[in-house]
């Protein structure tokens, strides 16, 4: 089972990044990620109540560091996508108060749970058998009111815990990194006043990073000194695109099985079909 889980979880991972890069929209984004998620959480439930697991020390180990890394997903999409939605009209001052309070409440959280929280980043597993085992529910143990509505086969006390410690730890990174946009937007205006471009990429940025991996090994730019970092951010700001982990999109291009140069075989279709119709002319 391990083996297909570790690729169920690749596969989740790849269609997440795929569709971070393609899908602009953060609200569309978040709708299609919690679609996926749940596809891929359903087929994990799947797997694991085929393997029908008897060993306790199996059993914590899938619901303390195996599902809640897929059901961490669902929950930080799920959060993003209300923060999007709830977001209210206004400047900078109005933004920052709503996205400071966002922070607030991952810290009320935090607070409420704060004996759980010091248990799971310290290491520690002297209570995993009350935690991490199906049917162990202790209402002296603060539980999430979740917990009730949840299919107890595929359910523990804490699992849902720790998917939303995890889930919390990227929303504070998103809602920070919101904040900091912000704070930056006046010295990004100041330093593009004399520089806007009026061309913006319209492919998909999977392309994008393609054409920028053929280019940068043509070396076209600076004789092919300038570094790949510094040569993509050239053309994120010409584009006015943000292109985010282009390193990562790369492996996946390696790895197709086919087409390895999809984008690029296809502009030289389009320009020798461009030559050809100029040359009937």
């Amino acid at each position: 089972m391990n083996s297909k889980i570790n690729q169920l979880l690749l596969d989740l991972n790849e269609q997440l990044n795929f569709i971070d890069l393609e899908i602009d929209d953060t609200i569309k984004r978040c709708e299609k990620a919690i679609e996926i998620t749940i596809k891929s959480v359903q087929k994990l439930k799947t797997l694991f109540l085929k393997e029908n697991i008897k060993n306790q020390e199996q059993e914590i180990d899938f619901f303390k560091n195996v599902k809640p890394k897929f059901t961490s997903k669902f929950i930080f999409y799920n959060i993003i996508y209300k923060i999007e939605t709830k977001k209210p009209y206004g400047g900078e001052r109005v933004m920052k108060k709503y996205l400071n309070n966002e922070l607030d409440k991952l810290k009320r959280y935090f607070d409420n749970n704060l004996d759980f929280y010091g248990y799971y980043r310290t290491g520690n597993n002297y209570l995993d058998y009350k935690y991490f085992v199906r049917g162990n529910f202790d209402i002296k143990l603060t539980i999430d009111s979740f917990i009730f509505e949840a299919d107890h086969n595929f359910a523990t006390s804490h699992d849902f815990k720790v998917a939303k410690i995890l889930a919390h730890d990227l929303v504070q990174v998103y809602i920070e990194s919101k904040l900091l946009e912000i704070n930056n937007k006046g010295i990004k205006e100041k330093s593009q006043v004399n520089h806007k471009s009026t061309q913006k990429w319209t492919a998909s940025k999977v392309a994008l990073i393609e054409l920028l991996y053929a280019l940068h090994s043509q070396a076209v730019l600076n004789n092919g000194v300038s570094d790949l970092k510094e040569f993509v951010s050239f053309f994120e700001y010409t584009f006015n695109i943000d292109l985010g982990q282009f390193n990562r999109v790369f492996l996946e291009i390696r790895a197709r099985k086919s087409g390895r140069t999809k984008f690029l075989d296809t502009l030289k279709e389009t320009l020798l079909k461009r030559m050809d119709e100029a040359d009937e002319e």
